[in-house]
């Protein structure tokens, strides 16, 4: 249905089936169905930079949440560390990382210098890029792809240009932005939620697959299984009643996120963060923005993209475990097999 909106879940009986969607659209109220699957996507613009569409502000976790879903890993946010910064149009165009391995180069803006090896993991090339804006004062550095072939990436090079921005002439100001939740709601093999009836499927979801620092594009293969998985799922699962005996479970953050939320998120819950910071954000009036920071502070760990100060060594004794968050955001640990 182009351009109606979910106010919320539909549950029925004792156990709290999902069994469809409340509209708010005006046109359907209800929408009865065997299962309901979430597609909607990350969170990642919840902060103050990010490489999404202003839309990919958790709002299917949200209703998920709402209704009881149990949520994992919400500290393990990917930052892609290079993100077009200050050139208009193109504010968080996300430059591919086959265009380093192509051989272009970061350097500081102010000296020219290379300051980090291109081809680290995401996380250490951008942390490794904030690190040198906070020493210089910076807002970028620059993407040096002036000695590769061009040719090779016509879509990269074309929106550059159509900006103004010729990158086989002049740097490219690049800098860490919110890219991909390794975390979500907490699905199993078939895409199974802790609600039954209700399934997640893509970002929006936690499998367990990307671990603490997903790799490149493996998303997609998940979502096409996981997307497969889910649907032969949801078929086998019972006739709707109609939702006649059931009730509500209403969407809790209704309201656009402000600045002050996605000012919040890049400050207290960034490419590095600490206890303190996070505290402060569990006072924040976004739902997400409190699972965040409620699963960083159980972390007292660094591992892959959630990077603590205060806590800069990775604990073995947390090797393959989960933060979970469940119903009244109860924290909880869990090993997953």
């Amino acid at each position: 249905l182009e351009g109606a909106r979910a106010r919320g879940l539909w549950l029925e009986g004792e156990e709290g089936r999902c069994v469809g969607v409340v509209c708010e659209d005006g046109r359907v109220d209800e929408i009865s169905a065997r299962g309901v699957i979430l597609a909607t996507g990350g969170a990642a613009a919840l902060w103050g930079r990010t490489t999404n569409p202003p839309g990919s502000q958790g709002s299917g976790l949200v209703l998920g949440h709402a209704a009881g879903a149990q949520v994992a890993d919400m500290e393990m946010l990917q930052f892609h560390p290079t993100a077009v910064i200050g050139v208009q149009g193109r504010e968080g165009f996300l430059i591919t990382e086959a265009i380093r391995g192509e051989g272009a180069t970061l350097h500081d803006l102010g000296t020219g210098e290379r300051f980090v090896e291109e081809l680290a993991p995401r996380d250490e090339v951008s942390r490794a890029i904030q690190r040198r804006l906070a020493q210089t004062g910076g807002q970028a550095v620059g993407l040096d792809m002036r000695s590769i072939d061009v040719g090779r990436f016509p879509n990269v090079v074309g929106a550059l240009r159509e900006a103004g921005l010729d990158p086989a002439r002049e740097l490219v100001p690049v800098a860490p932005a919110a890219h991909y939740g390794m975390g979500g709601m907490a699905v199993d093999l078939e895409g199974r939620s802790s609600v039954r009836g209700l399934y997640g499927v893509g970002e929006v979801s936690c499998t367990g697959l990307h671990g603490a620092n997903r790799l490149a594009s493996n998303s997609l293969s998940e979502c096409f299984v996981f997307a497969r998985r889910a649907v032969r799922a949801a078929l086998d699962e019972p006739a709707a009643g109609g939702g006649t005996a059931g009730r509500l479970v209403p969407e809790r953050a209704t309201k656009p996120v402000s600045g002050a939320t996605r000012a919040a998120m890049w400050r207290y819950a960034g490419i590095e963060r600490d206890g303190e910071g996070l505290e402060r954000l569990l006072q924040d009036e976004h739902p997400v923005a409190r699972l965040v920071a409620r699963c960083g502070l159980a972390r007292e760990e660094s591992r892959g993209a959630h990077v603590r100060r205060d806590h800069p060594e990775r604990k073995q004794e947390l090797d393959g475990r989960h933060v979970v968050v469940g119903g009244e955001e109860a924290v909880r640990w869990e090993e997953w097999r």
